[in-house]
């Protein structure tokens, strides 16, 4: 949990002035959702419930939870319904729960579903930030979100190998890496 406070932590750093953002569905996006605390007002978009409740406690922040089938797993909601929400909308920034990051195959979840509303959340962003931490690398889950090169950030700890750091240096990602036992 503390790599996921951490990489939480970074990620609210990156919220600017006029921002409007979406956040998807994880553990690692329940621990960003506690570390936003923004000076000035905020657009959230989100499919994850337990941080659309943390964040409807927050002055200055609006709060737009999508709707649609409701995972029990995640507390997150997926579907055409949510989908929909995201078509005639842009926001700022998004910031993505994975479950896998493979450098040959891609960004990947667990659910076909969760990944195609993802799908749908990076062609209404401007800005793709992967959060994720180091365990995830090298690991595929059953369903592509999108390839790496869709990524435009990557969040991650301390124990991601070199050798990832430099497969992410190439293909041009910014990398943000957090420093765990600060």
């Amino acid at each position: 949990m503390e790599e996921k406070h951490r990489i939480g932590m970074e990620a609210a750093k990156l919220i600017e002035y006029n921002d409007s953002i979406i956040i998807a569905s994880g553990t690692t996006i329940h621990a960003f959702s506690k570390c936003i605390k923004p000076k000035h007002r905020l657009m959230v978009v989100s499919a994850a419930l337990p941080a659309s409740i943390d964040l409807s406690q927050i002055d200055g922040i609006d709060v737009v939870q999508l709707g649609g089938n409701l995972r029990q797993s995640s507390l997150s909601v997926v579907g055409q319904y949510s989908e929909s929400l995201l078509y005639d909308t842009s926001f700022s920034k998004l910031f993505l729960g994975v479950d896998g990051i493979d450098f040959d195959y891609g960004i990947s979840t667990t659910d076909l579903n969760e990944a195609l509303l993802n799908r749908q959340m990076i062609e209404a962003a401007q800005r793709t930030i992967v959060l994720a931490d180091s365990s995830k690398f090298g690991r595929r889950g059953f369903a592509k979100i999108c390839d790496m090169e869709t990524v435009d950030t990557i969040i991650t700890d301390s124990d991601l190998r070199a050798a990832d750091r430099d497969r992410i240096e190439e293909l041009g990602i910014e990398l943000i890496i957090a420093e765990i036992g600060l």
